[in-house]
């Protein structure tokens, strides 16, 4: 019996069980082998592999690269008087985006580098198209293993949470995006219509540092939570064609196709905010002022659902949560899309540039045209972090959520590189603003019909180990269960087994 026993402690080890003393995954600090040396691992996110340095790493990423981007975009026309260059640019920005994923975060300097060039080459809009296609293929790139670590790497009680700390620290870049044209402009006369050279210059800089942090990013699989899981203990890497299937599959998944409407519809009302309501009211230096508290909004909105989908019903009724964070986010974009065609009818359906443009200085005509924009960053970021929230909801492996992630990123991007081209089409700013009423409506019923047949409620951890299959002894621990002989059995050590069956059955 005491071979038997040996063995038993053995394959426990093997599961990583441990022996008497509980299972060390749950240990603040742990002891792991690595290469035949003992290391001891530190706690919480001073770990380079712990979710929420990884989190905050793509965060700051994101604050540089696609941060800066939004706050350039948001000056409407990325800050130039002629808005058909941009909308161009961004329309093959996102056409690229959901075709091919080719380079990464160095292209977002490109991108701004060639306003640059147009500044001193009004009219040629080759150069700017073309970097807006090749971001779009190295920000489909960025955007994918965003998706990835935010979906996959927190422990699941705090999804919403580690992707709202994500999406302060993102639009972080926004808010100073917006302070940076606001403050270098802000002695230019009144009548300035495009942004300077400095400007450009400062959001160059700023995307080439966030292209050298994204070195420090690391894959789902090496991330380790401080409780010793992993997001993808059971990975399996198939094929190219294999995974390309997987792919193909996604445009026939009940859930994907529940989720496509919000997808298509998170991007698409950009372009209007951005060219219609703060391009064509505001001066220039406003629309910078205008940008720091648009993105400021989206921090502050983040944190908000973000706490509601996490932590608004006590234990583990994930479900009712997600219900709750549709509601909030659907009562909240009605009465936002309502104050806008009321702000859109008073300055006139088609839109377009007014002849006296707004300037923060002046009072009440400022206010309410300020407070609407604000309310829109407020709506995109609560927006936003619901859709993330289901999507991490679906899956716990990070390459069901890297597919999921993409597939979302990949209909988003579709749908605002059609936006940007209705707006080149000179369609009017009302038709705009009821499209996008219409198409996040259309989002909230669909998101709470795949939250009601797909999201289930969170397991207790006990629960969890009940359900996984112990793995087989690994190869050395088999060779030594056969070779070893098999235990005797005295006669007493039976007699007391058939006595422990007779106790138990009387």
């Amino acid at each position: 019996m005491e071979r038997s026993e040996q063995q038993e402690e053995e394959e426990q080890k093997q599961r990583g069980g441990g022996g008497g003393g509980g299972s060390p995954l749950k240990k603040e600090e742990e002891e792991e082998e690595n290469g035949g040396r003992r290391r001891r691992r530190r706690p919480g996110w001073l770990r380079h592999n712990s979710p929420l340095f990884q989190v905050v790493v793509i965060g700051v990423v994101c604050f540089c690269c696609p941060g800066m981007f939004n706050a350039l975009s948001g000056m409407g026309g990325g800050g130039q008087l002629d808005h058909r260059a941009a909308n161009n640019a961004n329309t093959a920005l996102y056409a690229a985006f959901s075709v091919t994923l080719l380079l990464g975060c160095s292209t977002y300097s490109l991108y701004a580098g060639s306003f640059l060039y147009y500044n001193h080459h009004p009219g040629r809009q080759l150069f700017t198209v073309v970097s807006g296609g090749v971001l779009g293929a190295g920000a489909g790139l960025l955007w994918s293993a965003q998706g990835a670590v935010v979906t996959s790497s927190p422990p699941p009680r705090l999804k919403a949470s580690y992707f709202a700390l994500f999406w302060a620290i993102f639009n972080t870049g926004g808010v100073l995006g917006g302070l940076l044209p606001f403050l270098i402009n802000y002695s230019r006369p009144a009548t300035a219509a495009s942004l300077g050279d400095a400007t450009y210059v400062a959001f160059v800089a700023f995307m080439a540092c966030g292209a050298l942090l994204s070195l420090a990013v690391l894959p789902p699989s090496r991330v380790v939570r401080d409780d010793g899981s992993r997001p993808s203990d059971d990975a399996y890497y198939p094929d190219a064609r294999a995974e390309l299937l997987r792919i193909l599959r996604l445009f026939a998944d009940r859930n994907m196709l529940l989720i496509a409407p919000a997808a298509w519809a998170s991007n698409f009302f950009y372009t209007y905010q951005f060219n219609h309501v703060n391009g064509d009211l505001f001066d220039l230096r406003t629309r910078g002022l205008n940008n720091v508290f648009y993105w400021g909004a989206q921090m502050l909105g983040s944190a908000a659902v973000g706490y509601l989908l996490d932590f608004s019903f006590p234990g583990r009724r994930r479900r009712l949560r997600g219900f709750l964070g549709i509601a909030v986010v659907a009562a909240l974009g009605t009465a936002v899309w309502a104050g806008g065609i009321a702000d859109q009818r008073r300055f006139g359906h088609s839109g377009g540039p007014l002849a006296s443009p707004i300037d923060f200085r002046q009072g009440r005509r400022f206010g309410g045209p300020f407070v609407l924009y604000f309310s829109y960053g407020l709506l995109d970021a609560m927006f936003q972090t619901l859709c993330y929230w289901v999507i991490g909801a679906l899956a716990d492996d990070s390459q069901t959520l890297s597919r999921y992630s993409g597939f979302y990123k990949g209909v988003q991007s579709a749908g605002a590189a059609v936006a940007w081209q209705i707006d080149t089409r000179n369609v009017s700013a009302m038709s705009q603003l009821i499209v996008n009423w219409s198409l996040t409506t259309i989002s909230y019923p669909l998101l709470a019909v795949l939250v009601a047949l797909a999201v289930k409620d969170e397991t207790s951890p006990q629960d969890a180990e009940k359900n996984i299959p112990n793995p087989p002894p690994s190869a050395a621990a088999a060779a030594a269960a056969a070779a070893a002989p098999p235990p005797s059995i005295s006669v007493g050590d039976g007699g007391e087994q058939g006595n422990n069956r007779e106790a138990k059955s009387s």
